[in-house]
């Protein structure tokens, strides 16, 4: 099921006011950990970038793929599993890496506890909607 057109458009306007809040604030968003990624659209085969909370984790990036519980997965998380390379923006630095989704339900469940105790809003996302929502480790690669 797709999102009403109108709910759409809005939510690209959101993605674009993220975007420049990120690029304006270097980072600094609402009080939580923000990085821009840039995969490549699977269809298109153009860079897409989007703004995502994110934590560190053993020198990875972790994010959610929430869509804010919306019925599918988000355009770049289905992006990455196409082409798992994956540009990573941190408070202008420009990282490569390697995108995999945490299929291990112990370490699942431990970054999505350290994910939803940044942003409890993780956890209403999931009551809303009936995939699980996948928890994705940005690895970067080595030089």
């Amino acid at each position: 099921m797709k999102l009403n057109p109108f709910v759409e458009a809005i939510w690209k306007r959101i993605v674009q006011l993220h975007i420049a809040l990120y690029r304006l604030t270097k980072g600094r968003f609402m009080g939580n950990r923000t990085i821009l990624i840039t995969t490549i659209g699977r269809k298109s085969g153009r860079s897409r970038t989007r703004s995502l909370y994110a934590i560190r984790d053993n020198g990875n990036y972790v994010v959610i793929a929430s869509y804010g519980g919306a019925p599918q997965h988000p355009d770049w998380y289905r992006n990455l599993q196409s082409n798992p390379r994956v540009i990573v923006e941190d408070r202008g630095r420009t990282i490569p890496t390697l995108a995999t989704t945490v299929t291990d339900e112990d370490e699942y469940r431990r970054l999505w506890s350290l994910m939803t105790a940044m942003y409890s809003g993780y956890d209403t996302y999931q009551k809303h909607t009936e995939r699980k929502i996948p928890v994705v480790v940005l690895q970067p690669e080595k030089p």
